[in-house]
């Protein structure tokens, strides 16, 4: 699987969760299929088959990217000491 940029995950997960929440207000063929591309979009992204699974892979992805970052931090200092 080819790893999404972190910042396009996390611009998925942001309309998945405003598809979401217009769906659960107030829901409309619209929002339905809003809702069903936002969730399909982040399927594909993350390799899952069903939005529970994405989510717990998008959430370990984005562990990752932190983890990533403290490094790169940490590295940075080594090399500056």
């Amino acid at each position: 699987m080819i790893l999404p940029v972190e910042k396009e995950l996390r611009a998925v997960l942001a309309r998945f969760a405003q598809a979401r929440i217009e769906h659960d207000v107030h829901p409309t063929g619209r929002t339905s299929r809003t809702l069903e591309d936002s969730t399909y979009t982040l399927c594909v992204m993350t390799g899952a088959r069903t939005v529970e699974q994405a989510l717990l892979k998008a959430d370990a992805l984005l562990e990752q990217y932190a983890a990533a970052r403290v490094n790169v931090a940490r590295s940075e200092e080594t090399l500056a000491a």
